[in-house]
């Protein structure tokens, strides 16, 4: 069967392709904005990547059509599909429909955090011998793929986005997946595109509470009020909490500041008339920051659910590598790493800059930031900018196309701490001549910034030969 999947680089939809391809259909696909490391991928695994959304691309005509989130009504190519009368699908529906029926799946959903979850936690079933398959918006480096199969009658990891299905379905796409275990590990309020209020999403995530079985689990993240409110709209699967207050059943206790070494408790079923086991581990890992901590902690509670011992799983982690774009190093010049990071809302900025900011005993912190999610795009949450950077040195922020709303005012309260530009080589030249050795610079977008960070790179190395 030959499909065409519209909007193929977004993270979900260039996954659903990988799937697709190795299920042996023909896939080509389209989108407007194509760059590494999602095209990469596609590119590698044999699949047509066209540039732009137009008419003919729907020719020859494809089997089956896949609609992104990202398209809507007025796109050249949508009314095209629309006007020829070819079958089309959301990737949600399409992902539920051929690929999740008979696994045992589970959903990893929250504002923050899915990525790294959803890979810490395929690579401790893996790590485990069960061979998951996963869908992940990102590219989990310990397998190299964002999405594969794996063994039929292995549990099944997908990233469970909050975000509307398509044009013509505005549910969330978790509600699709029917999952056995749904992780919600935090909630607040984003995408402002589509939603008007935090109580909407709350509302949406109810949604997918009301799909887990009653034989299935929820694991559901202490201290988030907005998660209680959910639980409390009704609940009819076992909900096991994990975090860091006593009365959850997986808890957290850091033992070094930047949270790259830390203790997990696990006291059983505290929901049952006894406590079924106790168990406990440590674990040291390359990461930093509580929030990435919290993250493995939802891994190791949902991997246990699949049979997966503590001590095996805190072992394993020691051997995970963050995902493409999660604090990752591009590299390093004279001393000055380059750091990519997927942060783009507040709370996620000032997360990453918390676990870097402990890290980082001997430089500097310098963060460069574009704001380019809708969220952001529309001023939601613009307040909270300021104070997301506190633990930063210096900020660089972009101002990028589009933006709704003026950066001046909020980057003139930070004084010599920040600098505005809307000029990508002026940021960079910025950012150069500032940066020492033992500094580092890291890069904050969800998008790909026009490749500030080979720019970077490039000019710090430029500089270091200048030096010499």
């Amino acid at each position: 069967m030959h499909l065409h999947i519209m909007g193929i680089c977004g993270t979900f939809m260039g996954s659903l392709a990988l799937l697709a391809r190795e299920m042996g259909h023909q896939v080509s696909g389209s989108d407007q904005n194509v760059y590494p490391p999602m095209s990469t991928q596609l590119a590698d695994a044999g699949i047509t990547l066209m540039q732009g959304y137009h008419a003919e691309h729907l020719s020859p005509s494809p089997d089956l059509v896949v609609v992104g989130n990202a398209l809507s009504r007025g796109n050249d190519e949508v009314e095209a599909l629309l006007n020829s009368g070819l079958p089309y699908i959301s990737g949600a529906q399409w992902l539920a429909e051929h690929v999740l029926p008979g696994r045992r799946v589970i959903a990893v959903a929250g504002t923050h955090g899915k990525t790294t979850t959803a890979s810490v936690l395929a690579w401790l079933l893996e790590s485990a011998g069960l061979k998951p398959g996963f869908l992940i918006g990102g590219v989990p480096r310990n397998f190299g793929v964002s999405a594969r199969l794996g063994d039929p009658q292995a549990p099944f990891v997908v990233e469970a986005d909050e975000y509307d299905t398509a044009f013509f379905d505005k549910r969330s796409k978790f509600v699709h997946y029917r999952p056995h275990i749904a992780i919600l590990n935090n909630l607040e309020f984003d995408h402002a595109d589509i939603f008007s209020d935090l109580a909407a999403i709350e509302r949406q995530f109810h949604h997918l509470v009301r799909t887990v079985p009653s034989q299935g689990h929820l694991l559901v993240a202490d201290e988030q009020p907005a998660l209680e409110r959910v639980l409390e709209l009704g609940v009819w699967t076992p909900v096991v909490h994990f975090g860091d207050q006593d009365a959850s059943e997986w808890q957290l206790k850091l033992e070094r500041a930047d949270a790259s070494r830390f203790q997990v408790i696990y006291s059983g079923d505290k929901q049952g008339h006894a406590i079924s086991q106790e168990q406990d581990g440590v674990v040291e890992w390359s990461l930093t920051g509580e929030h990435n901590a919290r993250n493995a902690l939802a891994a190791l509670a949902a991997a246990h659910l699949c049979g997966v011992d503590l001590a095996r799983g805190c072992a394993a982690l020691a051997r995970f590598e963050t995902p493409r774009r999660r604090q990752e190093v591009r590299g390093e010049i004279n001393g000055i790493q380059v750091i990519d990071d997927f942060a783009h809302h507040p709370t996620a900025i000032a997360a990453t800059l918390k676990g870097l900011r402990a890290s980082t005993t001997k430089g500097r912190l310098l963060a460069v930031i574009e704001p380019r999610s809708n969220t952001m795009r529309l001023g939601a949450l613009r307040e909270r900018l300021i104070e997301s950077v506190a633990d930063a040195d210096g900020v660089f922020w972009f101002q990028p196309a589009g933006l709704d709303w003026s950066m001046d005012e909020l980057v003139a309260t930070q004084g010599a701490h920040a600098e505005l530009f809307n000029d990508i080589d002026a940021l960079v030249a910025a950012v150069v001549t500032q940066a020492s050795p033992l500094d580092r610079i890291v890069v904050m977008s969800n998008g790909g910034f026009e490749g500030v960070h080979e720019r970077l790179l490039a000019a710090l190395a430029a500089a270091k030969e200048g030096e010499a």
